[in-house]
């Protein structure tokens, strides 16, 4: 087929369609050529070479070519891995700004830059044609009709997030139409939707959805699937594999359709976003986008080796971040979500990994610069996992202004706590409050703690009070994968049992961690699932599970329903009332009389806590007052924001105590709402006052709300 071929333009980077023809333009510093191949419905290819080479963009015009457009590049030049260029032409490759991509990479030799006959030399040259086993680029249609939609911006301290897998979520709901299952339409289906809205979730959090390498050749030996999807190929292109809608780039009006019902049910979506490492992995990795178009620029090499990646992440290589062309792809792959697919905000894994300039991590790196300062981008929810694998990439706490953390110090601290390791009080309080020696001295609030318990890396809820082991064997890795220390407690029984009294305390420390994690200062975050007893049956390290082991099973039992109704009973409970989700530190200053603050911490007898207190680490037992009368700050209209006042009684020790209320909280009267050795609330509690002892069981919490 004759095609016309003009000049086109240097922007944008891409596949881009005008509504009479598709501009192409590829980065690329130090090729020597490009060719652009376009494929036919049948897989024929044609290759055009391009002329045109401004700034180090390669770039065409061609009139007539539409949506659907399947496409590739090859690019040329020089194959030198000791110099740090790894071009080889025989190797189609993902557009880096594609918008789609259709298919899954297939394994073969063909897929590597270096021959296979010596698959531990790298710098020998394979000239197979790699074009049959890779998927296609595809030009999309980027018009859509959102009706009005736009960003939520639900306040950060108001936010409750849920952790989910797209196809985990929906893979087995029996009210989801099974075709839908496991996708962005089934997500977005009515049942779905219900689900989230009824558990009282606030924003969902997608584990990757950009185009990542789901069969790499490790895994798929084993007959193992890449489930995570944290090896992007692309930051652009949502990933195909998720989409019912089965036409060239019909994932992308799935997912904006799946983003415009999510916020018509008042429900933000934030992308867990993977820009420090792609699936492309070391010096013996596949050639598969970046490292053909330009491995020098888009990737991290050792200074005096240019043979090698730099590896903060574990995955091999990591993302040449110093490089500027590289930071405009990660900053137009995020303006592209918010703007173009309207996502409310992003989860940036190993963060740490973005801040490393020269080795060290810099908290003002070029990256978190030029973040502040885009008013697109600065302007919704941005999360850190605040650490990577490097020396000193353990970051909590150290990110800058606008940025909340997944607060691995909370995680620990309640693991901690709930199982009766040692620990001091100190730890617990600064914890609970939002973690102010973390975050306040920076000029930060409580936000920017995210506050959980479990992730999709590591146990479940369920699991974590039923394994003291990790039990990967289903890797394939000899059980050697995942973390070995994961602060768990089984209560007395490796794995299932039969035992109602083991079976009662895990349910009650189910229990103990939510209500913890739900009546924290900062945000909290569920992972999908806990609130129905997902179990991964004591796999820690689920990445290459797609499977039921990490899929949610809709089927319940009473055990199931009774959690899921009192999580649900709790995130009402946490929503309902500000005390629990303070946008400013607490004080502890006198709001009247000689002894009641905004926050009081009081030992069982209703002493106050003392400083000599604070650092023994064999306690287990305190009080926390939170009073609803002070709280520092106001509505929208400027109005003063009243809640009640509440006391919360830990008891993480074995045996029962009694707690008694603080002197100058004695007049009061107060109702017990919250008793975890019970399986709901409490309707009709016991009223407390005055020097009234509250037996406080071992091992649960029990809330008191003010009747004044």
């Amino acid at each position: 087929m004759h095609l016309e071929i003009w000049p086109g333009n240097v922007y944008p980077l891409g596949s881009y369609w005008d509504g009479k023809g598709t501009n192409f333009a590829l980065f690329s510093e130090n090729a020597t050529g490009v060719e652009l191949c376009l494929f036919d419905k049948d897989g024929i290819e044609q290759r055009l070479s391009l002329t045109e080479y401004d700034n180090h963009v390669w770039h065409c015009y061609i009139p007539g070519i539409t949506p659907g457009q399947r496409y590739g590049y090859r690019v040329h030049g020089p194959y030198d891995p000791a110099s740090g260029h790894r071009f080889n032409p025989n190797k189609l490759l993902i557009d880096p700004y594609a918008k789609a991509i259709e298919g899954d990479v297939q394994n073969g030799p063909e897929i590597f830059g270096y021959s296979f006959d010596d698959p531990e030399e790298d710098l020998s040259f394979n000239d197979a044609d790699s074009a049959h086993l890779m998927p296609k680029s595809v030009v999309v249609d980027e018009t859509f009709d959102w009706e009005g939609d736009d960003l939520l911006r639900i306040p950060f301290h108001e936010t409750i997030i849920y952790e989910l897998h797209v196809k985990g979520f929906t893979k087995l709901q029996p009210d989801v139409p099974e075709q839908l299952r496991g996708t962005y339409a089934g997500l977005a289906h009515p049942a779905s939707i219900a689900h989230l809205q009824t558990l009282g979730i606030t924003s969902v959090e997608l584990m990757p959805v950009h185009y990542f390498l789901a069969y790499p050749g490790h895994l798929a030996d084993k007959g193992l699937k890449n489930y995570w999807g944290y090896d992007s190929l692309n930051f652009f292109a949502p990933y195909s594999g998720y989409s019912y809608d089965k036409t060239p780039g019909g994932e992308v009006r799935e997912f904006k359709e799946m983003v415009k019902a999510l916020h018509k049910a008042g429900i933000e979506v934030i992308l867990d976003v993977v820009y420090n490492h792609t699936g492309e992995g070391n010096h013996f990795g596949p050639t598969l986008s970046m490292r053909g178009v330009d491995n020098a620029s888009y990737y991290r090499l050792v200074d005096d080796d240019l043979r090698y990646y730099m590896d903060f992440t574990g995955c091999g290589n990591s993302l040449n971040v110093r490089h500027p062309q590289i930071l405009k792809l990660i900053m137009d792959s995020l303006r592209y979500w918010i703007l173009e697919m309207h996502v409310d905000g992003f989860r940036f894994d190993l963060a740490s990994a973005l801040a490393r300039e020269l080795y060290d991590v810099n908290n003002l790196s070029a990256f978190f610069n030029i973040v502040h300062q885009d008013p697109v981008i600065a302007d919704v929810k941005l999360i850190a996992e605040p650490w990577d694998v490097g020396d000193g990439g353990y970051q909590v706490g150290n990110f800058p202004l606008l940025w909340s953390e997944w607060n691995g110090k909370y995680r620990d601290t309640m693991r901690d706590f709930w199982r009766g390791e040692p620990g001091s009080l100190g730890e617990f309080a600064y914890r609970f409050t939002g973690s102010s020696d973390l975050y306040q001295t920076n000029g930060r609030s409580p936000y920017a703690s995210v506050n959980f318990i479990t992730a999709h890396d590591g146990f479940t809820l369920y699991d974590l009070v039923s394994y003291n082991e990790k039990h990967n064997e289903a890797n394939g890795e000899d059980n050697n994968d995942g973390e070995s220390h994961n602060r768990s407690w089984n209560c007395g029984v490796e794995g299932e049992t039969d035992d109602p009294e083991v079976i009662a305390l895990r349910e009650q420390q189910k229990r103990n961690l939510l209500v913890t994690l739900m009546l924290s200062q900062g945000v909290p975050m569920l992972l999908y699932g806990d609130e129905m007893q997902r179990t991964q049956k004591g796999n820690n390290n689920t990445y290459c599970q797609d499977n039921e082991l990490s899929w949610i099973n809709w089927e319940f039992v009473e055990q199931k329903a009774q959690l899921l109704d009192f999580t649900r009973q709790l995130i009402y409970f946490r929503r309902k009332h500000p005390v629990f989700q303070r946008r400013r530190w607490f004080q502890g200053r006198p709001i009247y009389g000689k002894t009641i603050n905004d926050l009081g911490w009081f030992n069982p007898d209703g002493s106050e806590m003392t400083e000599e207190q604070w650092p023994i680490d064999f306690a287990k037992a305190i009080a926390v007052f939170l009073n609803g009368k002070e709280i520092p700050r106001v509505g929208f209209q400027g109005q003063r924001i009243i809640d009640q006042s509440f006391i919360l009684f830990f008891n993480a020790h074995w045996e029962e105590l009694d707690f008694y209320l603080p002197e100058g909280l004695q007049s009061q009267e107060w109702r017990a709402l919250i008793d975890t050795t019970k399986p709901t609330f409490i309707e009709e509690g016991m009223i407390y006052k005055g020097t009234q002892n509250v037996i406080v069981q071992g091992r649960s919490i029990i809330v008191l709300e003010s009747l004044e």
